[in-house]
């Protein structure tokens, strides 16, 4: 009790909080909370209590993270398929037994919880869009309202996006990115333009915040034959940072759901924005959705070279030179790798002067994956592109040691098998060079 006395002394502000807290858990403690209280996802007393159909009583958050987020529509208690999963019934009468027994245990720390906001309904939502047409001015309130629902529940996102409002906000996006590339004066010092005072960045934000399900993005792929996708490409190109971001965003979910015939015929320009996205690192999270996108759309038609005429190759291999976490090295590679697949790949990695130390040095330092996809390139590499003055700079830049160190620690069998099979294919040129370390000899196929 001194101790805390005494801190509480140096730092009143902070041990007022961290006192009141454990005090707080002291009364949770005592206090016995009826069972039927607590919601059986998140164990914690139900704010919002509702009834699915098999009978089964959960938080009305809990509830629908597990039904919108999951990959299965069945109860999560008794495992049972659910024919509606957006038939949740307000229990109206367990809500008001909660409420009063926090009012009974007000003195012991326990607040009452407040009685929740009734979901919005489709002829409101559809009020609303309707309403927006008016003027601008109704436009932009209507936008603001929408957020506002959105941000309430789970169940009022899944409301909004079958009332129309997924259609009306894309339509928004692309009337703005219209106005605004025909009105120079919009332009931004750096060439960027806000989508005609902010209606289409807000309508872009509410559209990723949405979490659309999959026929909702189906819905953004082809709306009106394609020019949705085509103002994402936009919105990148000249977007402020944040819509720039929510546009690839959205555009990483909807390759997902996209089918292999339209992700072949994307215009060269969608790959350069994407790669320009990832050179311009806007933020991590961005980051993260451009190389996820670029990965998924990559296998399909000529989606390699347009991603290597953009640029890709480049970029990656000096984000690659200062990346450090693993995760996003890991991915990386994985899109580098694919890329080498094509001989403009292999052409564009190898006129870097730092790729072939860079794709070794990675090896045996970041993870199996990472393992894996750097041998890959160095093996399509030692296949297809190995010109003599390639095999001598692998030797000269250490490739040759650090795969002969592959062989020696326990990194897999896997990659001991690529390791190998690379200093097979030209070991007529490696294999007596003083530049391979003599304690790696013993390894030398």
């Amino acid at each position: 009790m001194a101790q805390i006395k005494s801190q509480l002394n140096q730092k009143p502000e902070v041990f007022k909080l961290k006192i009141c807290s454990r005090i707080f858990i002291i009364y949770m403690a005592e206090i016995d909370v009826p069972p039927f209280f607590l919601c059986p996802i998140s164990l914690e007393i139900m704010k919002d209590p509702v009834t699915i159909s098999t009978g089964i009583t959960y938080d009305r958050e809990g509830i629908e993270k597990w039904l919108f987020f999951g990959k299965t529509k069945t109860c999560p208690v008794t495992k049972q398929p659910l024919i509606d999963s957006n038939n949740l019934t307000p229990n109206h009468t367990l809500r008001r037994l909660v409420q009063a027994w926090c009012t009974i245990n007000a003195s012991h720390g326990v607040e009452r919880i407040p009685t929740p906001k009734s979901p919005i309904n489709k002829s409101q939502i559809q009020k609303l869009i309707r309403d927006a047409s008016l003027s601008p001015q109704s436009q932009t309130q209507c936008l603001g309202r929408l957020k506002s629902i959105a941000s309430e529940s789970e169940t009022n996102k899944r409301c909004m996006e079958a009332s129309g409002a997924v259609e009306f906000l894309a339509s928004v996006v692309i009337s703005n990115i219209v106005s605004s590339s025909s009105n120079n004066q919009d332009d931004d010092a750096d060439g960027r333009f806000d989508l005609k005072n902010g209606a289409g960045d807000e309508a872009l934000s509410i559209l990723y915040n949405l979490h659309l399900s999959e026929a909702g993005l189906k819905i953004l792929l082809g709306f009106k034959c394609g020019e949705f996708i085509d103002s994402l490409t936009r919105v990148m190109q000249r977007g402020i940072y944040d819509s720039r971001a929510y546009a690839v965003l959205l555009l990483k979910s909807i390759s997902e759901v996209a089918n292999q015939v339209y992700i072949a015929n994307l215009k060269n320009e969608l790959f350069m924005e994407l790669v320009q996205v990832l050179k311009d690192q806007i933020s991590p999270k961005a980051s993260k959705a451009t190389l996820q996108a670029l990965i998924q759309l990559s296998p399909w038609g000529r989606n390699r070279i347009k991603a290597v005429e953009a640029g890709a190759v480049p970029v990656l291999v000096e984000l690659l030179l200062d990346s450090k976490e693993r995760k996003p090295c890991e991915m990386m590679l994985v899109l580098l790798e694919m890329l080498c697949q094509c001989a403009e790949g292999r052409a564009e990695l190898l006129s870097h002067c730092a790729s072939l130390a860079m794709v070794s040095k990675k090896i045996l330092r970041v993870s199996t994956i990472a393992n894996d996809r750097a041998l890959r390139i160095l093996l399509s590499i030692s296949r297809f592109s190995a010109t003599p003055n390639v095999v001598q700079e692998m030797l000269q830049l250490g490739v040759v040691a650090k795969l002969c160190l592959v062989l020696q620690v326990d990194c897999g069998n896997k990659a001991k098998e690529k390791a190998r099979e690379i200093l097979k294919l030209h070991a007529h040129a490696w294999r007596n060079s003083p530049c391979k370390p003599s304690n790696l000899l013993v390894s030398y196929p």
